[in-house]
């Protein structure tokens, strides 16, 4: 009896010494959470995401960006590094271009060109004869780590999010790895860049962002929208800022949209000066609670993925407008079509986004 009990005081002592001395990777900041606002007001809980028409893409998964491109054809990046081009009504699919890499958003430019921000690779260029190239890997010799979203202005200039200073996906297991990572530390290292086409230079528009994800340019295209996912909320930059610190206040950066409901994504524009926002999903009570306790966020690192405090599936996405007001909300409670993480609007449909789906919603508009 005396052997089994020191065994399990020694079997104990060893859980509690893994449990807070095993290293992980983050170095967790202690912050304030907002109180989470709940699915209420122009939130509330509704069903209009649901019951989506479904594009199987076959053996392809997470068609995270989609742009409906001049030539008509619908272009979707997906964890592959494929860029799929196919009809709208997702037949004649086939391979655009592999990047050996993983896009997560794109824009064309002026000449045709995809421009795209891929995690692993940087800001590449793909040409209508599909040669990709890098235009930017770097900022001043620093590693452009996390290439999330793009944007390209009439000028050429183009705008792009480094989501994390921190945790590069072809170091961590992956994107979605990386910013779990990055999200949990809080350590607000993500920031928006400029590449000007005419020196092939890159800036630093602004930086401090917790997880740096969608981007969207007003109609002027004098001021950038910017999705915060760690912090869930919407940034308005102009883009003539530089270097600028969101940790300090500035007449250069406003909040727009504060205290969502979710984890905001990508952000495009659509139709009628819309600009949609895609969760990747609802806010979790318990990474709240953690908020101020980096302790305990070292500590859910120790633990079994299976027993991490990630968000329930659950689809939503919104639209707004310039000065904030949202004009629209759809969501899926069930979370059959989740990890929605942005919208594409044509003429006739929206196309909604996803992280790790094998198929492509869409429902008329």
């Amino acid at each position: 009896m005396k052997g089994t009990a020191l065994a399990l005081a020694l079997l104990v002592l060893a859980l509690a010494a893994y449990l807070s001395l095993w290293p992980v990777p983050i170095r967790p900041v202690s912050w304030n959470a907002p109180a989470a606002p709940g699915y209420t007001g122009v939130h509330a809980v509704n069903h209009k995401l649901a019951g989506l028409q479904i594009v199987s893409l076959g053996a392809e998964e997470g068609p995270e960006h989609i742009v409906l491109a001049r030539d008509g054809k619908l272009y979707a990046a997906v964890a592959s590094g494929n860029i799929l081009r196919m009809n709208p009504d997702g037949t004649a699919q086939e391979v655009f271009a592999n990047t050996g890499g993983r896009v997560l958003g794109f824009d064309f430019d002026a000449a045709g060109r995809l421009i795209a921000a891929d995690a692993i690779k940087g800001l590449l260029a793909i040409g209508p004869d599909r040669k990709v190239t890098v235009l930017a890997d770097n900022v001043d010799g620093d590693p452009i780590r996390y290439a999330d979203a793009v944007v390209v202005a009439s000028n050429g200039k183009v705008y792009f999010s480094d989501a994390s200073g921190r945790f590069a996906p072809a170091e961590w297991g992956g994107t979605y790895e990386a910013a779990v990572l990055d999200i949990i530390e809080q350590s607000s290292t993500g920031r928006i860049l400029e590449y000007a086409p005419a020196t092939k230079t890159t800036r630093i528009v602004a930086k401090g962002l917790s997880f740096a994800n969608g981007v969207a340019l007003s109609r002027d295209e004098q001021t950038l929208f910017v999705a915060e996912t760690g912090k869930y909320r919407v940034w308005k930059i102009a883009v003539a800022a530089d270097k600028l610190d969101l940790a300090r206040d500035s007449p250069q950066a406003t909040v727009l949209l504060d205290n969502l409901p979710g984890y905001p994504d990508n952000l495009m524009r659509g139709l009628h000066d819309k600009i949609w926002l895609g969760f990747s999903g609802p806010r979790s009570a318990d990474v709240d609670a953690m908020a101020d306790k980096p302790f305990l966020r070292r500590l859910t690192l120790r633990l079994p993925r299976s027993l991490w405090p990630l968000p329930k599936a659950y689809g939503h996405v919104m639209a707004f407008a310039e000065d904030g007001r949202v004009v629209a909300d759809l969501q899926d409670p069930t979370g059959v079509y989740a990890q929605t993480t942005g919208v594409t609007e044509t003429a006739d449909r929206i196309y909604v986004q996803n992280l790790h789906l094998k198929s492509l919603g869409w429902q008329a508009r």
